[in-house]
């Protein structure tokens, strides 16, 4: 078995690694990185669709699926991956089009294709193509995201995707019974960093929410559309939040996604009880009205960018009862992250000092620094171990030691680069 590794090497962004077993081609993953403001997006190696038997999404998220419409410009290939993944990445694609027009190799027709050739799989169903068997295992990290266990010729390939090894309040924890292998691929995101307990993070928000509600403010959390905003709405219905919590913007679409798959989730019924008692928006003539009282808005972007955030951004900043709570992830050059390192939002043109309260909490999709280790305590066999989806230093020193904590050869790979087992 031999691995290409066509992108996500120390750098978190267009995934794709290309599993050669003996002629049977399986493509894992074909995401988009997103360049800085004002530059192009990047794609994985290019593959040529007629050398692929099968391509396998491992979730829905634009890193690891948002290229694989590229792949059916001028042909056809099988696509693997859970029903929901299938219809998060649809929708996520296609907002990625419309905000960047003409920006990518690809258009509407090339996703309906991408649809068209979709085979929707269950998790530890295993399905052959040529030399090669694979299934689908839990990964905790999105709804119907998975990892990938890959088979020929008596040799097992593991890639993990994106993983949270407990899972979340929304998702059961990683499946991790899967046997020896002889290959591992795994993510190394936050390879250097523990995070807060989560139960904690949760109480810490609560706590804040609260206080801003005390001095009749209304609560501004920009989330991510896919699961955050979600998972937020059930820590503040789990914890019997009296006041009312508005959800916004693609967030509504990906809950009726979610409400189509209650069996992908860990308690379906808080996710509906939650839901159900938000109120949502979808008139513009609403967000004002929604705002007289008291209450918390949960909305995209998470990083702040574009969305229906930057209207509430622009309401709710210059007030000081208000606050802002962030939750995701605030990339480099991102609204979120000027706003956490400066106090400041552009409005009105101009850059301006936010009065409302600011605060960041911790609620990450990917497993921290102990859960990574714990996860490859519990690996099998004698792998060889690719550390990837991480900035250089994450994948290097995670690699380093993996080599010393187990005694397993581990490296950081190049774009390129080609390993056999």
């Amino acid at each position: 078995m031999n691995v290409k590794v066509l992108g996500a090497a120390n750098e978190v962004g267009r995934s794709g690694f290309l599993a050669n077993c003996n002629g049977t081609n399986l493509l894992l993953d074909y995401g988009v990185l997103f360049g800085r403001r004002g530059s192009p997006p990047q794609y994985p190696l290019h593959v040529k669709p007629k050398d692929l038997d099968a391509i396998i999404i491992t979730h829905a998220h634009l890193d690891h699926s948002g290229n694989v419409p590229s792949l059916f410009v001028s042909g056809n290939t099988d696509v693997y991956a859970t029903p929901p993944t299938f219809d998060l990445s649809k929708l996520l694609i296609e907002d990625m089009l419309k905000i960047e027009k003409n920006s990518h190799p690809f258009d509407l027709p090339e996703v309906n294709n991408m649809m068209k050739n979709a085979k929707e799989i269950g998790f530890k169903q295993k399905i052959t193509k040529g030399n090669a068997t694979f299934e689908l295992r839990e990964s905790g990290h999105v709804i119907g995201g998975s990892t990938v266990l890959v088979e020929s010729e008596k040799k097992r390939l593991f890639y993990t995707g994106d993983i949270k090894t407990h899972g979340s309040r929304m998702l059961r924890e990683m499946d991790l019974d899967i046997g020896e292998i002889d290959l591992l691929i795994t993510e190394s995101t936050y390879a250097k960093k523990e995070q807060k307990p989560r139960k904690e993070s949760e109480a810490e928000l609560i706590e804040f929410a609260n206080e801003v509600m005390d001095r009749k403010g209304i609560l501004f959390i920009p989330s991510f559309s896919v699961e955050r905003s979600q998972e937020i709405a059930c820590v503040l219905r789990s914890a019997n939040f009296k006041h009312k919590i508005i959800m916004d913007g693609m967030a509504l679409k990906v809950n009726e996604i979610m409400f189509r798959y209650p069996e992908y989730l860990r308690d379906p019924k808080i996710f509906s009880d939650a839901i159900k008692s938000a109120t949502s928006i979808t008139e513009h003539a609403d967000r004002k009205k929604a705002m007289e009282e008291p209450c918390v808005v949960i909305s995209p972007a998470g990083m702040l960018v574009g969305g229906n955030a930057v209207y509430y951004l622009q309401q709710l900043s210059f007030d000081s009862k208000n606050g802002i709570a962030l939750v995701s992830y605030q990339g480099d050059g991102t609204p979120g992250r000027k706003l956490l390192d400066t106090g400041k939002v552009s409005a009105r043109g101009k850059d301006l000092n936010v009065e409302a309260e600011v605060k960041q909490f911790e609620f990450s999709g990917h497993a921290d620094k102990k859960e990574l280790f714990d996860m490859i305590k519990k690996i099998k066999g004698n792998p060889k171990v690719l550390t990837v989806h991480g900035d250089s230093e994450s994948c290097d020193m995670f690699a380093q030691e993996i080599h010393e904590k187990f005694g397993l050869e581990a490296f950081s790979p190049a774009v390129n680069e080609e390993i056999t087992v």
